[in-house]
């Protein structure tokens, strides 16, 4: 055993596919991770400066962490997660440590513990967990590591073996930092996708100047159906000098919409005035998926669709901590009804390919297999978010590769805000495949060649098709 992570780890308990997964896990371990889909800051790779400390690296930004410790009563605040109006907070890193530390017993069972470990253990080389009486000693420890050059962003990157990493960033962004890296001439690959919620969604914070501020930025009439389109394709093309091969869509459902030239304009019209209801509002939703579909395949940027998740369920955290703090809630998701605008509109391109993401386990079979199964412009997105666990990877091979089979779908990516867990979530990933693909040949539904060559493409080799990379 090496430190906290077992050289078996999720691998069957059956000796014999247990040594077939052992030897396709040898032939994929070091490859390289594509990470074509995440959260992580532009900024750090920008700057290249040491992290702050233990608790700001591993716990402030990383919901799966204080989510955790707020449902046994830990407040937010007392976590360091920042609150909008500035009032205060705990900023001592150590004192946030140890209240992690004092409460890791309550991730038992949970892939945030299976990430924490392989960070610990491969990282910075601890080989204990964490617990009151050693707190303030791993605190010591891991600051000491993040003083070294080794340890400051580029280096771990490097260290990681990432091939490319894509951000995911505000269509109103100016990509300052992605420049910044661009201009500093480090081999690194960072690349920018696309994120255009804020002046897509009616129902976001701010949206009708958020309006106004794509058109200052574009140059284009964002007072007319016809600027505000214009505008996109300006600000995706910008996107793409940066290296940006995707798009990125978090809506709370996966409707689309198909609306003539006209009625677009009308919808727009009454949305940009602030006259649309909340039927309008949804509507205009579903028809901006469309528009990017369409635009897709003309600049040939990948379009993903993250629905099925009710954003920050509670108000009171929401005006205190503002997005993101660990409240979006999964719900039920509709795709078969939801899709077909799009799909009957650009659906049988091939040169399109528009991924699939779900929080809705029970549409794996009965939805949105049947759907990548037969429809060219579409791929499935690999377990996300709650389900970025090794019973979730499980699930979703067993449930969709009878129909859609494994080149329909699009490998593995992270999807995360916590930089140093990246490493440990594409080996978990890894680790999955393998014992599912030791599954098949030891019931001779594959032979060993094929899954050691399906290993590589699980690994990496089918997100850098999918994505463009």
């Amino acid at each position: 055993m090496k430190g906290l992570i077992d050289p078996d780890l999720l691998f069957p308990a059956d000796e014999g596919t247990r040594r077939l997964a052992r030897d396709f896990y040898a032939e994929v371990r070091g490859l390289p991770i594509v990470s074509p889909h995440g959260h992580t800051e532009p900024r750090w790779y920008a700057l290249d400066e040491p992290f702050p400390d233990p608790a700001q690296l591993l716990i402030v930004p990383d919901h799966y962490v204080f989510r955790m410790l707020f449902s046994q009563g830990v407040k937010l605040e007392e976590l360091g997660v920042p609150t909008l109006d500035g009032s205060p907070v705990e900023t001592n890193g150590r004192a946030i440590w140890r209240l992690f530390c004092e409460r890791y017993h309550l991730f038992r069972g949970t892939p945030t513990r299976l990430w924490f470990d392989y960070t610990l253990s491969n990282l910075f080389g601890i080989d204990e967990l964490p617990s009151a009486k050693n707190a303030d000693r791993l605190y010591d420890a891991i600051a000491a590591c993040l003083n070294k050059p080794d340890y400051r962003p580029r280096a771990l990157y490097e260290r990681f073996n990432i091939e490319v990493i894509s951000t995911t960033d505000g269509a109103l962004d100016d990509l300052r930092w992605h420049a910044k890296i661009r201009e500093s001439g480090w081999k690194g690959r960072v690349v920018p996708a696309y994120r255009p919620d804020s002046v897509v969604d009616p129902d976001f914070a701010g949206f009708s100047a958020n309006l106004d501020r794509l058109g200052e930025i574009t140059g284009a009439d964002t007072g007319t159906w016809k600027g505000y389109l214009d505008a996109h394709r300006a600000r995706r093309a910008y996107f793409q000098q940066f290296g940006a091969t995707s798009t990125d869509h978090g809506h709370a459902t996966a409707d689309t919409a198909n609306l003539s030239e006209a009625a677009a304009m009308a919808l727009f019209d009454k949305v940009r005035a602030g006259r649309a209801d909340a039927d309008d509002r949804r509507l205009f939703r579903a028809q901006m998926l469309t528009e990017m579909a369409k635009m897709s395949l003309d600049d040939g940027l990948v379009l993903q669709i993250h629905p099925g998740s009710f954003r920050n369920h509670s108000p009171s955290i929401l005006a205190k901590f503002g997005r993101d703090k660990g409240f979006d809630i999964p719900t039920r998701t509709d795709y078969v009804t939801a899709l077909k605008p799009l799909l009957d509109a650009v659906g049988l391109e091939p040169d399109l390919t528009v991924i699939l993401f779900t929080l809705d386990e029970t549409s794996y079979a009965r939805e949105l297999a049947p759907l990548a199964g037969i429809y060219p412009a579409l791929r499935l997105g690999p377990a996300w978010w709650f389900h970025d666990s090794p019973e979730g990877m499980r699930r979703f091979r067993e449930m969709t590769t009878e129909t859609a089979g494994f080149y329909n779908t699009v490998g593995f990516n992270d999807d995360t805000r916590a930089f140093p867990s990246i490493p440990a979530r594409h080996d978990i990933a890894r680790r999955v495949d393998c014992a599912f693909l030791a599954r098949l040949v030891a019931e001779h539904r594959l032979r060993e060649e094929e899954a050691c060559e399906l290993a590589g493409d699980l690994a990496c080799g089918l997100a850098k098709k999918a994505y463009r990379l």
